[in-house]
């Protein structure tokens, strides 16, 4: 059962997570499993409204601008990491930092979730350096306001091509798969 998908309708899940407190989630625990997918709608959501905020002001993308949509999206990830003891990744094939680069098992979700665009989440086990769990893996969609950075190569921002030498993240659409978020979830002791 190690390689086995499981798929999770995120709208059903929803449902569940409201219930679910996040401070109990381990990989065994189906409310907490619950929780897990909330908390990463919830990052999403946050992601998805402030990049629109930032395309409906018609505001510049330069380094202030990065700074109230990309890093507070960061910053997130990295206080659920912290707040419930998850490994939580933004990852991509075309990455502006190499440290995002997808790992095997990532790829694999990366490549399944290219070939099926309906396809928002899955759920994985997974063996870590800390031990085994559950890795969920959600799509991260290329919005309107998102081609303000991600578009065209040429039209990058001078930031971006200044403080990314070897970014690849650009020349996306609206609706492309921009990467996936990771979050993995240790099993209980």
């Amino acid at each position: 059962m190690r390689g086995a998908w499981l798929f999770v309708p995120a709208g059903v899940v929803a449902a569940v997570a409201a219930s679910a407190g996040a401070d109990r989630v381990r990989s065994q625990d189906p409310e907490g499993i619950a929780a897990v997918v909330a908390q990463v709608e919830e990052l999403n959501s946050m992601r998805s409204s402030l990049a629109r905020a930032f395309g409906e002001q018609g505001v510049p993308a330069d380094r202030e601008t990065f700074r109230q949509v990309c890093r507070p999206v960061g910053m997130r990830a990295r206080a659920m990491a912290e707040e419930y003891g998850w490994v939580v990744q933004q990852l991509a094939e075309k990455h502006r930092n190499p440290a995002n680069d997808l790992d095997q098992q990532a790829r694999s979700v990366y490549e399944a979730m290219l070939a099926d665009p309906d396809l928002m989440g899955v759920w994985r086990r997974s063996d870590q350096e800390d031990g085994a769990g559950l890795r969920y893996f959600r799509r991260i969609v290329v919005e309107e306001a998102c081609l303000a950075c991600h578009g065209a190569r040429d039209a990058r921002p001078d930031f971006v091509v200044e403080g990314y030498p070897e970014d690849r993240a650009y020349d996306f659409q609206v609706g492309d798969l921009r990467g996936i978020y990771s979050v993995f979830v240790p099993d209980a002791d």
